[in-house]
């Protein structure tokens, strides 16, 4: 396997199974963005892997190696040219990095193998878990569950005093910052639908969101016969990774299950798309399609980047990506190239940024 992102929270977690099945997994290739170089190395004298390597394009040559799997964790818009490298060399491709699917599209998934991408995401390996009980035929719906954030209940209103701690507090997952901060806002959420649309070929009015606060319940699917399979473990990325890695083989132990011993209630509520309109803003931008998507990506990363920076209040974030989504002129053909997708993910920093500028 190779690990892109290594010292990241997928990738040590990633690395963490790997030591717990030796028997099962080898590295072959760690790379990083550089942010914790001194982690990276001692993953690198631990793991001695026969490449290794910091920045995206020791990513992209990475993904191209020979090797069963290449498992991409980067963060961001970066991870985009390791994606389309790991699907021309034909490996199976561990997806975490859900921005190089959504600004890619059908750059994307015309270039995958049937079967070729395994999401690493929760919520959609979840989805790919439970497919397995019937046909695509079968299939009415998808419901992703979300926990609401650390600001669930809250009125649009009540959340302009946010701040960046405030935000950083997730109340069920352990994750980077910049996931951390998509997660308050739903941007993530908003994300991952798109995701859901690219991954299983099902139209966005097929695909919902439901909050779920305990994240126990990482998502659902409907059939056609009003049965619904649902995935459920207690928040751990474990087994997403461990499935991902393995696929469609199960990692014995990958975490601990749900201890049914123990009284509990699934609690699900309807989404707030007033506090929290992220979510009905990537449907639209899914809709649109084309490069639509990789600006409302690109927007919203340096939207989080202001937030972070204290330039930016936490409810103009997805206002401010609504902007540039609606400012950005969709290309009428459909035959995208890296390079339209790449112009209009610039495009869209340099938007964000200027209308971040006039805002302050």
């Amino acid at each position: 396997m190779a690990v892109l992102g290594s010292t990241g929270s997928i990738g040590t977690q990633a690395l963490d199974l790997v030591r717990a099945n030796p028997d099962r997994f080898r590295v072959v290739a760690l790379t990083a963005g550089g942010s914790n170089e001194e982690l990276f190395d001692a993953q690198v004298a631990e793991f001695a892997p026969a490449f290794s390597g910091l920045g995206e394009d020791a990513s992209t040559e990475a993904a191209g190696l020979e090797c069963d799997v290449v498992l991409n964790g980067i963060t961001g818009a970066v991870g985009l040219r390791p994606t389309l490298a790991a699907l021309d060399a034909g490996t199976t491709l561990a997806l975490a990095n859900k921005e190089s699917l959504i600004m890619g599209g059908p750059l994307v998934t015309a270039r995958a193998k049937p079967g070729q991408i395994v999401p690493v995401d929760s919520e959609h390996s979840a989805v790919a878990q439970c497919l397995r009980g019937g046909t695509p035929q079968e299939v009415r719906r998808l419901v992703l569950t979300a926990s609401g954030g650390p600001f669930r209940g809250r009125s649009r209103e009540e959340l302009g005093e946010v701040t960046l701690e405030q935000a950083l507090q997730h109340p069920t997952w352990s994750m980077g910052p910049v996931i951390t901060i998509n997660s308050a806002t739903l941007v993530n959420k908003g994300l991952e639908v798109i995701e859901a649309h690219l991954l299983f070929d099902l139209p966005f009015d097929r695909i919902e969101v439901v909050v779920h606060p305990t994240s126990v319940v990482h998502s659902m699917v409907e059939f056609t016969d009003g049965s619904t399979l649902v995935q459920a473990s207690p928040p751990t990325m474990m087994i997403p990774i461990a499935l991902g890695l393995a696929w469609p083989d199960r990692v014995p132990d990958a975490a601990p299950a749900v201890d049914w011993t123990r009284a509990e209630t699934w609690e699900f509520f309807p989404l707030d798309d007033d506090a929290f309109p992220a979510v009905s803003l990537a449907r639209r931008a899914g809709e649109l399609g084309a490069t639509a998507p990789a600006v409302y990506n690109a927007a919203n990363e340096v939207c989080v980047d202001a937030f972070m920076a204290g330039r930016l209040p936490f409810v103009d974030i997805v206002p401010t990506v609504a902007a540039v989504v609606e400012r950005h002129d969709v290309p009428l053909n459909e035959q995208l190239t890296i390079d339209d997708v790449l112009a209009a993910d610039t495009w869209a920093r340099e938007e964000a940024a200027h209308t971040i500028g006039e805002t302050l």
